[in-house]
């Protein structure tokens, strides 16, 4: 058990311990020839019994106890005394090997296999289940358990929710208690029972509760994770939404599919892709599934959905993500002509797309872009090639603000797409959010305070449809006030530090134009190259922000610390005809994929790595 110091083995104990585990083996090699045999005798049982009781995990012996109660149930002739004494009979022996494990699988598992069976009365165990969480409130065995019996039981919500309230009432650290409020309450919410369809009364009764624990108890943390739990209540809209593109809305592309860039083109619509198609990706609010041709309508020229594959940007095999993309292929153009084609995207059009929490994309979103195909203007000479970056200060100049202004700043608008039915913050949002802060604001000495306080100010931000981080500033001081007061969690908060600073940054129209460089002289060579937003120098230990870095095609991300991505979605930053200059990434398991990620899916991204060091990765 935890805390409890290991005793060093004594000769004798050392020899009663090889007895025992040799009469083990004896009886293990007895139940398993038992099984092999299919002998299923009374004394066949006891033997079993015997392991079990020993060897709760012995999962062998639960498997063959199943084919036994199978096999003789089938004996009984429904005889209800026969069936009845059976079933308490396995019932008894699940409870002694519980009584000696407590935290077993296999005998937690046998026993939801045998209530399921229905032949047995189960109002016993609420009351066998109140003696196993008396002895550890926090045993979550018995907890999935309970949701088992509940369900059987047709035992409502709302009396599974009171008895979470009077467990707390005993104990406030009881943390299971706590998040089985939540498993319970979101279910109430969801299925609007009576009592539970106004969500700000709710939460507002809820917040009221975890409060009078957190001040009774600020060292607690079952309290801390429920607040948090209740916060992201507050602020999350139920409904996904689709927040951005690429390409974006209004926008109009020029493809390259030779490598030679015409010098006098614009570098803020043209892109170069060798294999004859160009992406198109999708962003939502939320991680989503369902995202098809059934549920997107791509219409190009006279194709419509024709073979396209949806897939779901995301590291883990997962089918839900907040970034989808699939591939079009370039228009059957005339080479010599720069005739413009329009594409036109809706997305959710009819059910299907829903998200990780089980709510449906519930309205239609549609946007339009127009693709051009560059003509060629000459051949590559041979031992010719893109040239390399060099990413020192000294080839960076910063945009002129009218120069940037009429092509930056539309993209970056374009990019957010602008939804009619993106919900606008409710007034009572607004004030349990200002409550708490003002509630929070007397435990700003403690760490979790500051920490709260910090998260609710981020909330509140996050609330405001102006988009700006009001209390940006304030947040990011209590983040740089916990590093120094809590050093084991230094990164944590420098990585939370480093997101706010970043949307900092992207969410000031006068912030991102201080950091968007030309590469060289406009009037050299390598006019062709695009604008690069120099995010270099900032300290960052982490990014994030995906969805207002699409429309970015170089990148400086220099002389940083970065060592995680908001949400580990790494594959999401896939940034179309993207230069990037990384460095200080020591030991950083996260970026090796996507470095890899990005080789795959764009063969004609230039790269600069300064100090790349995946020794300590499992990499090669």
């Amino acid at each position: 058990m935890h805390g409890r110091p290991r005793k060093a083995p004594v000769p004798e104990d050392e020899a009663a311990s090889a007895a025992k585990a040799e009469k083990l083996r004896a009886l293990q090699s007895q139940v398993l020839s038992n099984h092999r045999h299919k002998i299923y005798t009374e004394e066949a049982l006891e033997l079993s019994t015997r392991l079990v009781e020993i060897n709760p995990e012995c999962y062998t012996a639960w498997n063959y106890r199943k084919l036994a109660f199978e096999h003789n149930l089938t004996r009984s002739d429904s005889n209800p005394n026969s069936v009845k004494s059976i079933l308490e009979e396995e019932l008894r022996v699940v409870e002694i090997a519980l009584r000696q494990n407590f935290k077993s699988y296999s005998a937690w598992h046998h026993r939801k296999w045998v209530l399921s069976k229905r032949h047995s009365s189960i109002e016993k165990e609420l009351w066998l289940l109140e003696k196993f969480q008396s002895a550890d409130p926090r045993n979550f065995h018995a907890w999935s358990y309970r949701r088992f019996i509940a369900a059987l039981m047709d035992r409502s919500d709302v009396d599974e929710l009171e008895y979470t309230q009077n467990l707390i009432d005993k104990n406030i650290s009881n943390y299971s208690a706590w998040h089985n409020r939540s498993v319970l309450l979101s279910n109430l919410m969801k299925k609007n029972v009576e009592g539970f369809t106004e969500k700000d009364e709710v939460l507002t009764k809820e917040y009221e509760l975890v409060r009078e624990a957190l001040f009774t108890d600020e060292d607690d943390q079952s309290g801390w994770f429920y607040h948090l739990w209740l916060l992201d209540q507050t602020v999350k809209a139920k409904s996904p939404l689709l927040v951005s593109s690429w390409p974006a809305h209004g926008s109009d592309l020029i493809l390259f599919q030779d490598r030679c860039l015409d010098a006098s083109s614009s570098p803020f619509n043209i892109f170069q892709f060798d294999s004859g198609t160009f992406p198109l990706i999708l962003y939502f609010s939320q991680a989503v599934e369902g995202v098809n041709s059934s549920t997107v309508n791509v219409e190009y020229g006279s194709n419509l959905n024709q073979g396209l594959v949806w897939k779901p940007l995301s590291t883990y095999k997962s089918r839900a993500a907040q970034a989808w993309i699939t591939q079009l292929s370039f228009p059957n153009a005339d080479l010599h002509s720069l005739e413009a084609y329009p594409v036109e995207i809706t997305v959710g059009h009819c059910q299907g797309i829903i998200s990780s929490s089980g709510f449906h994309y519930s309205q239609s979103s549609h946007f339009v872009f127009t693709v051009r195909v560059q003509p060629v203007k000459k051949e590559l000479k041979e031992g010719s090639g893109v040239e390399k970056i060099s990413w020192t200060d000294e080839n960076f100049y910063l945009c002129e603000p009218h120069f940037v202004e009429s092509n930056l700043v539309a993209w970056f608008h374009q990019l957010c797409l602008k939804n009619e039915h993106e919900p606008v913050a409710n007034a009572w949002q607004v004030k349990i959010i200002e409550e708490e802060m003002k509630h929070f604001c007397m435990l700003s000495d403690c760490k979790i305070g500051k920490l709260t306080l910090a998260r609710l100010l981020t909330a509140y931000d996050a609330l405001m449809s102006s988009g700006k981080l009001v209390h940006s500033q304030e947040i990011l001081g209590l983040y740089i006030d916990l590093m120094k007061l809590d050093p084991p969690h230094y990164q944590y908060y420098k990585n939370e530090h480093s997101v706010v600073l970043l949307q900092q940054v992207m969410s000031s129209r006068e912030s991102l134009l201080s950091r968007c460089f030309h590469y060289r002289d406009l009037t050299s060579s390598s006019r062709g190259y695009p604008m690069c937003l120099r995010l270099n120098k900032l300290s960052l230990s982490r990014i994030g922000s995906f969805a207002k870095l699409l429309w970015v095609q170089m990148l400086d991300l220099s002389h940083n610390e970065l060592q995680s991505i908001e949400g580990k979605l790494l594959s999401q930053l896939r940034l179309f005809n993207c230069s990037f200059c990384l460095d200080c990434l020591y030991g950083c398991y996260e970026f090796k994929p996507f470095i890899v990620i990005l080789n795959i899916f764009f063969k004609n991204i230039m790269f600069s790595f300064n100090i790349l060091d995946f020794s300590s990765t499992g990499f090669q």
